[in-house]
């Protein structure tokens, strides 16, 4: 049952709206009710999965949650999770996968600790939006990560990984995962000044992928290409992917396509 007990404001430490779009696409879903959140920081998002009656364990580097009654274990990202196999029924990972060293081995460690036909949400910022690529083209640097970081003062909340949407799609996949919701936390207005430039991207992409011979591989590339060209990976702020250990039954799938 949902808790009635007061509970602490906490620090959401990610773009606006981002935690509430990540409670919609997962929270619906009645099949999941025990969740691991990792990094979890001052349990903010752990909070919700309470307050709507799941069961849920925080996991950081370092205990920082402030929430009373949330299991806590100590856990990092670039290092085997200390869970069992098939522990969870989902992995929630709000803006840390950037964070990390070894972004491939942590989603390869979340497929082993979620059952199967469990589910994976990841967020990150969205260095696939046409804003970021323009900036990228523009200065060398992505939105979110426009500074050069300091090497000389490594720091948890460096982003050492900006990882483009292709990249996510291919750790998912190879860890199998398959991916069954693509949205975003926002699109500010300043980011449709870029829309010009949407079909001129889309059309030399195309052109780029028309190198490909493997007939597997050219089907899965216009799959790609589709999602890619989205609204929300186009002008989204952070990019809130969905992914499932199996392929999602149809009622999943219709739940999470209209999120």
């Amino acid at each position: 049952m949902p808790t009635d007990s007061p509970q602490p404001t906490l620090t959401e430490n990610t773009s606006k709206n981002t935690h509430n779009v990540v409670a919609d696409l997962l929270l619906k879903d009645e099949t999941i009710q025990h969740i691991l959140d990792i990094p979890a920081g001052e349990g903010a998002f752990a909070q919700r999965c309470l307050s709507a009656g799941r069961s849920v364990v925080a996991s950081d580097c370092e205990n920082l949650c402030k929430i009373p009654g949330v299991p806590f274990e100590q856990g990092n990202m670039n290092e085997p999770l200390p869970f069992t196999d098939d522990a969870f029924d989902a992995v929630v990972c709000i803006d840390g996968i950037e964070h990390i060293e070894r972004p491939f081995d942590f989603i390869l460690e979340s497929r082993r600790v979620v059952r199967p036909g469990g589910a994976i949400v990841l967020s990150t910022p969205n260095i696939s939006s046409l804003r970021s690529r323009w900036r990228w083209l523009t200065t060398g640097f992505h939105y979110k990560c426009q500074l050069p970081l300091d090497e000389t003062a490594p720091n948890p909340l460096h982003h050492i990984n900006m990882l483009s949407f292709p990249e996510l799609r291919y750790m998912l996949h190879r860890s199998d995962f398959e991916i069954s919701a693509i949205t975003a936390n926002r699109s500010k207005a300043v980011s449709y000044l870029y829309a010009p430039l949407a079909p001129i991207s889309y059309l030399l992409t195309r052109w780029t992928l028309r190198s490909e011979e493997n007939p597997g591989q050219r089907r899965r590339n216009k799959e790609i290409l589709r999602q890619l060209y989205c609204p929300d990976l186009l002008f989204g702020e952070t990019a809130i992917i969905m992914a499932r250990s199996e392929k999602a039954t149809a009622g999943q799938q219709n739940l999470e396509k209209a999120a």
